[in-house]
């Protein structure tokens, strides 16, 4: 993130999401600041807010993908939660602080994920003697030599391989281990039993105080389980360098990392945020929309979380909101959390132009997606210039007559195109390459494209 200026972050979103210009430049400063309030001096540093992004636009246009691959580029915790999700206090529903504790939980996984990549080969390393061990039992100072013979099977194996002759039955086994060829072999391995823990139960989501106590009080007063399980050698090497992993890393190190990350890094993405800012009269189901927006208030404005990790400050997440607002307006909110979304940002609707830069250009491009599924069977798909023109041709075309959701017809539109290749795949001849043009296209979707009946439902 250090090394990306706006510039070079458009660029990157520019490989995955087409068009919607404004809004990449948008996310793009909203990132750079982020690195640059590290940089000014430490007294000034906590008086500089996030600028928080309300994006505007319809369903399937790029919002959502925005936000996603700008926490990528960060390296960041991201949470994507519906608004809708929540109600307000009283209500039966989630309690928005609870969004601080999934991003901390999320946090604290990233951390301890990359912890333990960090300790990897020494893990490993552990894990292989501890291995070698069981395999291999060490012998006793008074034991005689005869008596702790390697087993049967693994005594041959050794026999067989050539080694000098000054090298240890250890070490021999150690050479035929990473080799593979113990990989057939047994081993009793005793490992961890997963028990999901009876406390479990006395805590509710919102309930965060009790779950912390709860555990604390309860989790030592019962030794932890284990069981005996009979696994192959190269799973039991995995489990013990798993387990090796996670003695090796600080986990009170990672819980503070993580905490830090949360606070200076973290980014949430509140969709449909339009749906909980239409004005109400004042009672029926919606009645308590308003509340989930005072609710949320201090949350974006800045408070401090209590998570089972610790106490969280949200006053530096980034706040990513989003809507359609075709039956509201941002201006519909509460003055107050209008305030604290100072960039809005519109989206545009996409046509078929979009659409066949969508279905060629990115990185991920649909097309792409579908003849990598279909290389799989051994059947190359190659899609001329009028096919994927004829596409985005009829998704536009549905899109404008039924309802329009962006990008997101273009999966309806293939998925169907593609029903009977997709089906008879594995079938046909291995090699033979199927070449769909415009006439192919019209074919498999013209009935549906003419009926509005069918393509509202089947589109």
């Amino acid at each position: 993130m250090q090394n990306l200026t706006p510039r070079e972050i458009v660029s990157e979103l520019d490989k995955y999401i087409i068009g919607q210009k404004d809004a990449k430049r948008s996310v793009a400063i909203a990132l750079r600041n982020r690195w640059r309030r590290q940089q000014v001096p430490e007294d000034l540093r906590d008086e500089i807010a996030p600028k928080n992004i309300i994006m505007i636009g319809p369903t399937g246009v790029g919002k959502t993908e925005i936000a996603r691959r700008l926490a990528k580029l960060a390296e960041s915790p991201f949470l994507k939660i519906e608004a809708s999700k929540f109600t307000e206090v009283g209500y039966v529903g989630r309690d928005v602080e609870s969004m601080i504790r999934d991003l901390t939980e999320l946090a604290v996984n990233m951390t301890k994920a990359e912890e333990q990549e960090r300790v990897k080969v020494k893990a490993q390393k552990i894990a292989e003697e501890r291995l070698l061990d069981i395999l291999l039992p060490p012998r006793k100072e008074k034991e005689p030599i005869e008596e702790v013979e390697p087993p049967e099977k693994t005594l041959e194996l050794v026999k067989k391989e050539e080694q000098t002759p000054d090298s240890s039955t250890r070490e021999k086994l150690r050479l035929l281990l990473r080799e593979g060829k113990l990989d057939g072999r047994y081993v009793d391995l005793e490992v961890a039993d997963r028990v999901a823990p009876v406390v479990e139960i006395f805590s509710s989501v919102g309930l965060e105080e009790m779950d912390v106590n709860v555990k604390d009080m309860f989790g030592g007063l019962f030794p932890k389980k284990t069981k005996q399980r009979k696994v192959k050698v190269p799973e039991a090497l995995e489990l013990l360098a798993q387990e090796e992993a996670q003695r090796l890393i600080d986990m009170d190190a990672v819980v503070k990392r993580a905490i830090t990350r949360t606070e200076q890094t973290g980014i949430i993405f509140l969709d449909e945020i339009d749906k909980v800012s239409a004005r109400q009269e004042g009672h029926g189901p919606d009645v308590s929309r308003e509340g989930v927006q005072r609710d949320l208030l201090p949350v974006v404005e800045g408070c401090t979380v209590n998570t089972k990790y610790g106490m969280v400050k949200t006053d530096h997440i980034l706040f990513i909101a989003s809507g359609a607002f075709h039956m509201s307006k941002p201006s519909d909110m509460i003055p107050e959390l209008q305030g604290r979304f100072p960039i809005r940002v519109e989206l545009n609707s996409l046509g078929k132009e979009e659409f066949i830069k969508i279905l060629t250009e990115p990185k991920n491009a649909l097309i792409t997606q579908y003849k990598a599924l279909l290389d799989t069977e051994g059947v190359p798909v190659s899609f001329q210039d009028g096919a994927v023109e004829a596409i985005a041709d009829i998704a536009a075309e549905v899109n404008m007559r039924t309802e329009n959701i962006g990008a997101r017809r273009l999966h309806t539109v293939v998925e169907r195109l593609l029903d009977d290749i997709l089906f008879e795949a594995p079938d046909l001849a291995k090699g033979r390459e199927i070449v769909i043009d415009a006439d192919y296209v019209n074919e498999m979707l013209e009935d549906i494209k003419e009926d509005e009946d069918l393509s509202r439902y089947i589109l």
